[in-house]
């Protein structure tokens, strides 16, 4: 598994929420829900994303972006309008004076907004929690990034936008790889565009040398890996190996080593049936406790924590 399929690999929806927005001018949604990570696709009309920091940015029909979390953003017909809903944690939503407007504004199975005609159509798909996303994901992203129609082709958005309204035995599964397809076809496509301002891990991939020791990294990281031992398997010097790999990817081999370790870590502990023990072995620590304590040194809470997640609160 290359260094690009090993970040990829991550995305892992549970229950994301999928939403059709139907809204006429003017409009404006403030959406400060504190989600990780946000797709959005423009199906009928224009929109613009404004950052809270940075410029806003236009979005057209097959446009998609991707706006990271947890900082608050708003999405609007125009740069100017200003915000009339609020979006908050829970999938719930109101007026900026606290109205709630979730009843009202439902047109239909995940289909919400103003009314049935009208000229704005976005696809949202969000991420709700820590580790549906991994953190190195995250860290590769600007806070917004947008993957022009024209710079891409790929069949799922307009399958998202037919699934998006159904209501059949299943759906929500449906739904969540159906998310996890298209954010990898997106960051494929937008990692690989000139222009497309790609972590200098990813540039690093087509160094002969750096290259070799991510892929190393990336196909066992649970070998007792050393610098020494990575620079052997490269064909160079530990000290050539030390001195590009931190040039090229920004860090030393086993800081990211670890780093990729955790990640991993995160992902396998989502599932019902993993232990502590059986993940720290599929990572390369020696037990439960290695891996406990790596853990929460570096994400400031335990596996168990992790495991359980944060629950969604409404405000």
């Amino acid at each position: 598994m290359d260094a690009l399929a090993g970040l990829l690999d991550g995305p892992r929806a549970r229950g994301a929420f999928l939403l059709r927005s139907v809204l006429n001018p003017p409009w404006a949604l403030r959406i400060q829900d504190r989600a990780p990570l946000t797709l959005l696709a423009v199906e009928r009309g224009e929109a613009w994303i404004v950052p809270g920091t940075g410029p806003p940015e236009p979005l057209k029909p097959g446009d998609i972006a991707v706006v990271r979390g947890p900082e608050p953003y708003t999405v609007a017909d125009d740069p100017a309008t200003e915000p009339q809903i609020i979006i908050h944690p829970g999938e719930f939503s109101t007026t900026p004076d606290g109205v709630e407007l979730c009843a009202d504004m439902t047109l239909g199975v995940r289909t919400w907004g103003d009314g049935p005609d009208g000229s704005a159509v976005l696809l949202s798909g969000t991420y709700q929690v820590d580790g549906e996303v991994s953190r190195r994901l995250l860290a590769a992203l600007p806070p917004v990034l947008v993957l022009p129609a024209d710079a891409w082709s790929s069949p799922l958005p307009a399958l998202l936008a037919e699934e998006i309204g159904r209501d059949e035995p299943g759906q929500e599964v449906v739904l969540d790889r159906l998310l996890d397809l298209l954010l990898i076809a997106v960051l494929r496509a937008w990692f690989s565009r000139p222009g497309g301002r790609a972590p200098a891990w990813y540039r690093a991939q087509g160094d002969p040398v750096v290259g070799r020791a991510l892929d190393l990294l990336h196909e066992a990281p649970d070998r007792p890996w050393t610098v020494a031992g990575l620079a052997a398997e490269a064909g160079v010097s530990r000290a050539a190996l030390a001195r590009r790999f931190n040039e090229l990817v920004g860090q030393p081999p086993m800081a990211y080593l670890t780093g990729r370790r955790l990640s991993l870590a995160a992902e396998l502990l989502r599932e019902p049936d993993a232990t502590v023990g059986a993940v720290a072995r599929k990572v390369g620590y020696g037990s439960a406790f290695a891996l406990s304590t790596a853990f929460k040194r570096e994400r400031g809470i335990s596996p168990q924590e992790h495991r359980a997640g944060p629950v969604a609160a409404r405000p």
